[in-house]
């Protein structure tokens, strides 16, 4: 039997109450959260934005709260996670090979993306490992190519739900988008960070979801648009390969 910790935080205790209630029982309403944690309403409703904040869950249009990505994603993100990186490693560090510029993969939760492995390049100017880190999706190589597989509408759904803090022009988003799905390609020129271009390819698994995200990051001095060109096909192929391994 556990017993509670001494110092305990009751916000937190029943922000993670409520988030196994909506990962194991499902949707939840304002009302139901405040009868179950024995609070009130405001206090419910406080909880539940915040775990909508952090993508721990999302609220339809009735007003009910569901479990968000981070939740959905939970039983099998790591494995799956781990699956993606074992079978991409070999294709990226072909492509260094090729290319001689860094590789990575990225994955997406909701509306940021997350760097899970990076093959740098040998030269001594180069993009640094980006393993670990975390960007907004749709300012981001590898968020670009794994919005893109998504519909209008779950654009819609997925960005309507962001704070207020975090809205963004959705218009200019489908736009960027629909150019993404015609080339294939997502090209970051400078967006993140200031000297850095990106591109980047969608991985896919055997139900032929996007997964994943395979990118070349190189500093700008190295950029043109005849040398994008010529690693096109490394890339694409690095990135059919992955896929081709997952299914």
């Amino acid at each position: 039997m556990k017993n509670p910790p001494a110092y305990g935080v009751t916000s937190v205790d029943h922000a993670l109450r409520l988030a196994v209630i909506l990962q194991v029982e499902g949707p939840l309403t304002v009302s139901t959260a405040a009868e179950r944690l024995g609070v009130a309403k405001s206090t419910a409703h406080r909880l539940l934005t915040t775990l909508v904040y952090r993508d721990f869950a999302v609220q339809d249009d009735a007003r009910s709260y569901h479990a968000g990505p981070v939740l959905e994603l939970a039983a099998t993100a790591h494995s799956r996670t781990g699956a993606i990186r074992a079978a991409a490693l070999g294709p990226m560090q072909a492509l260094v090979d090729t290319v001689d510029e860094t590789v990575n993969l990225s994955v997406r939760t909701g509306r940021t993306i997350r760097f899970v492995a990076s093959v740098e390049s040998r030269q001594t100017l180069r993009v640094s490992s980006r393993e670990g880190m975390v960007l907004p999706a749709h300012q981001s190589t590898g968020g670009l190519v794994m919005l893109a597989a998504l519909t209008d509408e779950q654009i819609t759904t997925l960005y309507d739900a962001a704070p207020p803090g975090e809205r963004i022009d959705q218009s200019k988003l489908r736009t960027e988008l629909r150019a993404v799905r015609r080339s294939g390609i997502a090209i970051n020129l400078e967006r993140t960070e200031r000297g850095l271009i990106a591109m980047g390819h969608g991985i896919t698994d055997a139900t032929g979801t996007t997964v994943a995200a395979v990118s070349v990051s190189m500093p700008s001095v190295r950029y043109s648009t005849a040398r994008i060109r010529r690693i096109t096909p490394a890339l694409t192929t690095a990135a059919s390969s992955i896929s081709t391994a997952l299914s």
